[in-house]
């Protein structure tokens, strides 16, 4: 699951090291197994998503870095804002500032909370209580659009639009390093999800095609799962699509559809 070296195992968070400027900050105690991801430039730092929110993420970058830290949300799911309330600067595609001011309209709190509270191996802070649990909600400092371009100082990030697992769903590509942040678009694993009503099981494969095509990656971090995969998997992702279109099951209700590498459900 992680080939890289640990540099915190906190009572909560595991942060190992990518490369020097470039870490993952893991909560394995969660059935979700969810990453974020601390890029380092000259002048500041970007957090691409703020894990579940169970424990306090600061407390891992201010170990890391004492550059002023912009947070890059791949997409407004609870298990990727949950930290997003102790950083200053936040962005968000357009299509989900809505989502981020005012909650899933379509998912219920009673179902977050289930789904945060289940399965946890580590202990949690007594902060954290999953029956009052509330996924964060506020205006973003700006809003990301396809083709935008992150200057972190001697780094920048360009964004992709990859909707389908939600409707501003982002994927983050580090061209320098050919590393490749694709959120819940692809993982190994588990299924990568487009069964909800919120979820768009065509957008999804129209995504896993574009990223599929990008020239010169290196590696693929998932916001879940497995740290670091290797740059063939997009070689099966091309196949996967190709045989999702010619069996005709890109829809709502067709199931789980497994390749080389991981799977869909639809």
């Amino acid at each position: 699951m992680n080939n890289y070296p640990i540099v915190i195992d906190d009572a909560w968070f595991t942060v190992s090291q990518i490369d020097q400027e470039t870490f993952a900050i893991s909560e394995y105690g969660h059935w979700e197994k969810v990453h974020s991801y601390l890029l380092i430039g000259k002048n500041k730092a970007a957090l691409i998503d703020t894990g579940l929110g169970i424990d306090q993420m600061k407390r891992m970058t201010d170990q890391l870095t004492d550059l002023p830290i912009i947070v890059l949300t791949t997409h407004v799911h609870a298990d990727h804002i949950g930290s997003h309330g102790q950083f200053d600067e936040i962005y968000v595609h357009e299509a989900e500032e809505d989502w981020l001011v005012n909650g899933i309209q379509k998912l219920s709190i009673e179902q977050i909370r289930k789904d945060i509270g289940r399965d946890i191996t580590r202990p949690v802070p007594d902060t954290f209580d999953p029956s009052t649990y509330k996924p964060y909600q506020g205006q973003p400092t700006g809003l990301l659009h396809d083709g935008d371009v992150i200057d972190l100082g001697d780094r920048s990030l360009t964004v992709y639009h990859t909707p389908g697992h939600s409707p501003g769903h982002i994927a983050l590509f580090d061209v320098r390093r050919g590393f490749l942040f694709t959120g819940d678009l692809l993982y190994d694993e588990t299924p990568i999800y487009a069964f909800y009503p919120t979820t768009d099981p065509e957008d999804l494969v129209n995504s896993l095609e574009r990223i599929s095509q990008l020239a010169g990656v290196n590696k693929i971090f998932g916001g879940h799962n497995t740290i670091g995969l290797e740059p063939d998997l997009l070689e099966e992702v091309r196949e996967a699509v190709r045989q999702l279109r010619e069996r005709d099951v890109i829809r709502h209700g067709t199931g789980i559809h497994s390749f080389a590498g991981f799977r869909v459900q639809f």
